[in-house]
């Protein structure tokens, strides 16, 4: 079993580096580190790190530890919620004596020599809570910590219980997490309160998105409207989920210019639209992804394969 080989080379080896996927969200870091937490409050003398690109807005929730290479010599290299190899936070991953690969996404990119991977199940930070139940009786254990970053992995990608890959197993996790002592109300404060500047830009899309009678939907935020709410592009992730309450709407696009990039990201209430992405440099849930292009005329053949998967969808 996947999981008993995981714990093994956990247990056999003095050195765990932990990576997640780029531009990180609650549950990329809430398994990262709730793994770490884990680990180290199992067994103390082990060297545990979480490694990757730290975004502002979730420094509240874990900062990241600044390791020299060396450190991957004779590692064990835990890689969470990530798909594709090309998406891991840090390109060092592949410096350590052996990989292994936690997710829930579609199992597309079979990288690591060990491969856990369940898209049934609602979150990664789920499946951190499970590798813990399976693993108690060789000396894991978790503590406060530990219980307050799986949580935040579980109810960030869960929507806060609402999105159907929750189950009851969903459920019984967190029931027994919040036996532990952590605070809720500021947990739940630090995922989704949210600035002026982004509310206001909430607003904007509110008032701009484009709808077809398909029930296709898409918005462009340049650099320049950004700029103009004082946005940085990371910030934006806060509002994937705006055109959801949206009657009328099945799927939609959000295009965010970054430096070198433009940045799209993919929702639905039905159509699949990972295809979408992994067509465009990305990939993810069959109801929620990412990509990425290079011009703006790009972002048109994205919409029109959008389009397209919505025409689909209502036949």
């Amino acid at each position: 079993m996947k999981i008993n080989d995981i714990i093994n080379e956990i247990i056999e080896h003095d050195t765990i580096i932990i990576h997640r996927h780029v531009r990180p969200d609650p549950d990329a870091l809430g398994s990262q580190a709730g793994l770490k937490e884990m680990i180290k409050h199992s067994f103390p003398n082990k060297n545990v790190f979480v490694v990757g690109k730290e975004d502002p807005s979730f420094n509240f929730l874990v900062r990241m530890d600044q390791i020299n290479n060396s450190v991957y010599q004779d590692a064990l290299v835990i890689v969470c919620d990530t798909a594709n190899a090309a998406r891991i936070c840090d390109d060092r991953y592949s410096l350590g004596q052996k990989l292994i690969k936690i997710d829930h996404h579609p199992n597309v990119d079979q990288y690591g020599d060990i491969q856990w991977v369940e898209p049934t199940a609602s979150s990664t930070s789920e499946m951190i809570y499970e590798l813990y139940l399976h693993a108690k009786e060789q000396g894991f254990s978790i503590n406060d910590g530990a219980a307050r970053l799986i949580y935040a992995g579980i109810i960030g990608d869960t929507g806060r219980f609402l999105f159907p890959s929750t189950t009851k197993k969903t459920f019984q996790f967190a029931a027994e997490l919040v036996t532990y002592q952590f605070d809720r109300t500021a947990l739940y404060d630090g995922i989704y309160s949210m600035k002026d500047t982004i509310a206001r830009l909430r607003g904007y899309i509110l008032q701009h998105f484009v709808l077809r009678p398909s029930g296709m939907s898409s918005i462009k935020l340049t650099k320049d409207i950004l700029d103009e709410f004082g946005i940085d592009p990371m910030e934006t992730g806060q509002l994937v989920g705006v055109l959801g309450d949206v009657d009328g709407i099945k799927a939609w696009s959000i295009f965010i210019e970054e430096e070198d990039l433009i940045r799209v990201r993919l929702r639905s209430k039905g159509p699949v639209i990972n295809e979408i992405a992994a067509k465009y440099n990305g990939g993810g849930h069959p109801m929620a992804a990412g990509a990425s292009v290079k011009t703006w005329e790009e972002t048109e053949l994205v919409i029109q394969d959008l389009e397209r998967k919505c025409l689909e969808y209502n036949k």
